[in-house]
């Protein structure tokens, strides 16, 4: 019995299927991390862009909306973004357009919490003044 007990023969593949699982979902999990880091910034600079847009003298204030979703629709994909408003305010003490789009978290891949992340940003008004 005790031979039996100390012997180690076939222990090897049990030990890299062991290793390799937890090597697995490590390296998936830092790539998905990185996935989510990715489309947070791509959602935050689209805000940004539509909130700069809108704010121009010439354009409307919803074209800024828009073009913050065209932003993320083309980066990310067709229907990431579940909401995009635009709207002018004085809140901070001057003039400013506001872009709000909310996104889904991602948790898996793509797919995720809805209406996870809500991201606003706020621009000055350009006038012809």
């Amino acid at each position: 019995m005790r031979h039996l007990l100390r012997d180690d023969r076939g222990s090897t593949p049990v030990e890299f299927v062991l290793v390799g699982v937890l090597l697995t979902v490590l390296t998936l999990g830092v790539l998905q991390l990185a996935l989510a880091v990715y489309v947070r910034n791509v959602v935050h600079d689209a805000a940004v862009e539509g909130a700069y847009y809108a704010a121009l003298a010439d354009v409307e204030t919803a074209a800024g909306a828009l073009r913050a979703r065209e932003t993320v629709e083309r980066a990310v994909g067709d229907g990431f973004v579940e909401g995009a408003a635009a709207w002018e305010s004085s809140k901070l003490g001057y003039d400013t357009v506001s872009v709000t789009l909310t996104t889904r978290l991602p948790l898996i891949g793509l797919l995720g919490i809805s209406q996870g992340w809500e991201v606003t940003v706020h621009a000055p008004v350009e006038t012809f003044d």
